[in-house]
């Protein structure tokens, strides 16, 4: 039975200028150029005047009051005076730093790479040296195949059968699988070594039979991989020294000449393609103990509405017969001119955001950023920020996310500033940042034959005061990318 009936419901929906503003709020400083480049570009009311000054100096802010009257920079005839980030910003998926923090940041669209250039790929590459090769034009073809179906770290995953129904539907080239795979074997003595091979092991094996056949170390290597690349892998050298009848110095040198290959022949150029240009938003230094906070200069462009278009607006707005043309113009024009006003107060609001929250962290951390020893950083989520601030959490989240500062001890993302505290036996809540760098100290100094076992790292924890669980040294472990005590073990 169908019924109607009436709901009252109260629903958080952010207007398209609020969206904007919080997208312009996460740029960090090496894109924003590019975003009031293309403000510029859409807008002919906005205009920029630092063009031809872009050496000015950056922003002193020295030990602030974040209270301060002087962020209050907007246009007092500005109609955008009341432009208040806080109702823009709320947020319920927001970030702690502490517990639901998300690694990959908050959008995935605004996630964007700079773009390297580099010299020639790795698929032009193989194609100039199947050039060079004599063939016939179905074995080029057939070549040509499988260097386009080879995935971008070298291997071939696709089977030999397909290639050949490919070469037939795609190409109308009848081969047999023999003759494929006798391209693939020309192929595979392309360089890189290793290339064209279709698992770790065959991969490996190319690159060895590829060195001296008469050196005994590579002749080891080759048995190696052959039978027992699985013991090599989980490092299991007590078990490869008696199977090979080798004593620990041989092997050694059988395990180094093994580790030299690469595994990955396709991942050739060194410019990895996925780095981003950090540039710092922030820049920290200290003038005899007292911390002084610059804003990056770039952060600050000189905008301004043009005056052209607002003297065409007063002229069109005071004629005194308006016909629809006119009345589609002035409208345009009024457009414009509002985009151009909001666009300029968001770009100073975002200064005051970024100089209130950066200046909060710094006065919150402050013994860091005078010593820089991590073990110096307090326990720090996004809610203690956002407090001193009067700011919502979600705010600080995404300024945290994607701004680096600058100190004398490095250059820093804000996000690595927050972390969950510890109690120690004394009951001083320290940072785990703090037990991750013993934890590193511990690991980096331990004999590499006789690896210390995470049970073994609790215990000494344990001992210096912080009485933590042994899963959450396995959970720190793996947070700073380091392996088990069994994959760490070297001869």
């Amino acid at each position: 039975m169908l019924k109607q009936n009436l709901q009252q419901k109260l629903l958080q929906k952010l207007s398209p200028q609020q969206i904007q503003f919080i997208k312009l709020l996460q740029v960090p400083t090496v894109s924003l150029d590019t975003r009031i480049k293309e403000e510029l570009e859409e807008n002919p009311a906005l205009e920029d005047l630092s063009l031809t000054n872009m050496n000015e100096p950056e922003e002193q802010y020295p030990d602030r009051d974040p209270d301060d009257d002087d962020y209050s920079s907007n246009d007092d005839n500005s109609e955008y005076d009341e432009f208040n980030i806080d109702d823009y910003l709320q947020d319920d998926s927001v970030n702690d730093y502490g517990s639901r923090y998300d690694q990959n940041g908050d959008d995935e669209e605004d996630r964007k790479e700079m773009p390297i250039a580099i010299q020639s790929s790795f698929f032009e590459n193989l194609q100039a040296q199947l050039d060079l090769v004599p063939l016939d034009d179905k074995d080029f073809r057939i070549g040509q195949q499988i260097i386009g179906s080879l995935d971008d770290d070298g291997y071939l995953r696709r089977p030999i059968m397909s290639l050949t129904d490919d070469l037939a539907f795609s190409q109308n080239v009848m081969a047999e699988d023999e003759e494929v795979e006798e391209m693939l074997k020309l192929i595979q003595t392309f360089d890189p070594p290793g290339v064209g091979a279709r698992t770790l092991q065959e991969c490996l094996l190319i690159q060895l039979r590829r060195k001296d056949a008469n050196d005994p170390i590579v002749k080891k290597a080759i048995l190696v991989v052959e039978n027992y690349l699985e013991e090599f892998t989980r490092k299991h050298y007590d078990k490869l020294e008696k199977s090979l009848n080798m004593n620990s110095i041989e092997l050694r040198g059988v395990v180094n000449e093994i580790l030299k290959l690469n595994p990955k022949p396709g991942d050739t150029n060194e410019v990895n393609t996925k780095q981003h240009q950090v540039i710092p938003d922030f820049h920290i230094t200290n003038n005899d103990g007292t911390l002084i906070l610059t804003l990056n200069a770039k952060n600050a462009p000189e905008l301004r509405v043009s005056r052209s278009y607002q003297e065409m607006f007063e002229h069109y707005d005071k004629a005194s017969q308006r016909d629809k043309k006119l009345k589609e113009a002035v409208q345009f024009v009024k457009q414009k001119l509002d985009s151009a006003k909001w666009f300029i107060d968001a770009i100073k609001q975002r200064q005051q955001t970024l100089l209130k929250t950066m200046n909060a962290i710094m006065q919150y951390q402050y013994e860091f950023f005078l010593s820089g020893d991590e073990r110096n950083l307090r326990p720090m989520i996004l809610k203690d920020i956002a407090d001193r601030i009067g700011m919502d959490i979600s705010t600080v989240s995404r300024v945290a996310n994607s701004k680096y500062v600058q100190t004398e001890h490095g250059t820093f993302l804000l996000k690595s500033f927050f972390s969950e505290a510890i109690q120690t036996e004394s009951g001083e809540e320290v940072s785990n940042k703090e037990v991750k760098k013993i934890l590193e100290e511990c690991i980096g100094g331990e004999d590499k034959r006789h690896p210390l076992a995470d049970e073994k790292l609790t215990e000494i924890l344990k001992e210096r005061g912080y009485n933590i669980a042994r899963r959450t040294v396995a959970k720190y472990r793996e947070q700073m990318n380091i392996p088990v005590a069994r994959l760490r073990k070297e001869l």
